[in-house]
């Protein structure tokens, strides 16, 4: 797998499924930092359709998942996301890092699909159930994993059973979250804006009437 080009990578405030993400992998040894389609293609697959979440709890069942989770582990790098919280018909995005707004690694799966000369090398991102902070926004939550458990994530020789403590939700209380504005709904939008702090939707009270 090419390593990406580091000079090619500038800052991305609004990544959507099926665009390219960055992704730390291992084969054997070697380690590297790679641009992968977000959204992972089964190797198996007769179709290029990608999978852009994968839970925790169904991983080494499901067959889309569990060869991946067993040999092809890799680390999303990031330094915050994104959620969407139901205010009556609308939905207000909030973004959630780390309190001390360091970097961070999404547990993630990938793996390699080729059909008629065309090869795609794709990821998903792993979730879990939500700690007390994403619990007020959302249903799930991606893996973040603790740094001192990345080299075990990414060694093809630690075993799955070994693997499934990591795939807890992190400490609500190492998080923080807070509004940001609508134009992260929109793809084609990607910048630095977007991260900004903005005030609420009001909440919507229940009529009486």
């Amino acid at each position: 797998m090419p390593d990406a080009d580091l000079f090619d990578i500038n800052p991305r405030f609004n990544i959507a499924p099926s665009q390219k993400i960055l992704a730390v992998t291992q084969v054997g040894e070697r380690r590297a930092l790679s641009l992968l389609d977000w959204g992972l293609v089964p190797s198996w697959s007769k179709e290029a359709i990608g999978l852009i979440n994968a839970r925790a709890e169904t991983l080494e069942e499901k067959p889309s998942f569990s060869e991946s989770f067993q040999r092809r582990r890799c680390l999303i790098p990031a330094d915050g996301f994104y959620e969407w919280k139901k205010q009556g018909k609308l939905r207000q995005p909030y973004f959630f890092q780390l309190k001390d707004e360091t970097p961070f690694a999404f547990a993630g799966i990938w793996d390699e699909w080729r059909r008629d000369g065309v090869s795609i090398t794709s990821c998903a991102i792993i979730t879990t159930t939500p700690n007390e902070l994403l619990a007020e926004i959302h249903d799930r939550m991606p893996v973040i994993l603790h740094p001192e458990a990345h080299d075990e994530w990414l060694d093809a020789r630690t075993l799955p059973s070994e693997l499934t403590g990591m795939l807890s939700p992190f400490p609500a209380s190492a998080m923080k979250s807070y509004p940001v504005g609508s134009d992260v709904n929109q793809a084609k939008i990607d910048e630095e804006h977007l991260v900004q702090q903005v005030d609420p939707i009001p909440e919507v009270q229940p009529s009486l009437f």
